[in-house]
């Protein structure tokens, strides 16, 4: 399902909501762990993970972006910084698996933000592939059906 957009006090938030098959702590051992990481999101990895830590990002020029984790609680909760914007997992246990919501929070929108909403997006499906063991999804090809799915509701959202 894609992004629901909704105008909140810091921003619009953006949240896609995702039901795993498989436990919290599975799906937070991608959300943190520096050997899963690069399964999904090769430039991310985790640093301390507490409040006040951080999240590191490879701008792939040598250069690495400093993420401040805003909010963390273990299993359960991650929110760091993501440019001048924040994104955020929130996991929590339901019959059956898991329920993961990302909520990106976004001060401004720009050209880049149906990007970086398609990439999120084609994120989550890699994890629940990778969960079920199944080949991962073509990154560039669905990345490219949600980037024209994503601009598509920004411009919708914006004009409306």
């Amino acid at each position: 399902m894609i992004a629901k957009l909704q105008k909140g006090h810091a921003g619009t938030t953006a949240t896609i909501e995702r039901h795993y098959k498989h436990s919290a702590e599975q799906v937070w051992a991608y959300l943190t762990d520096n050997e899963l990481l690069p399964k999904w999101f090769p430039e991310l990895r985790s640093g301390e993970l507490r409040t006040g830590g951080s999240m590191t990002f490879d701008m792939g020029d040598g250069t690495f972006e400093f993420m401040e984790i805003s909010d963390y609680v273990p299993a359960s909760v991650l929110e760091y910084a993501w440019g001048a914007d924040k994104v955020r997992f929130e996991l929590e246990e339901v019959p059956g698996g898991s329920r993961m919501l990302l909520i990106e929070t976004i001060g401004t929108f720009t050209d880049h933000t149906p990007k970086d909403l398609a990439g999120w997006h084609v994120c989550l499906e890699v994890i629940e592939s990778l969960l079920d063991e199944n080949v991962p999804v073509n990154r560039k090809l669905a990345w490219e059906e949600q980037y024209r799915k994503y601009t598509a509701l920004v411009e919708q959202y914006l004009n409306s």
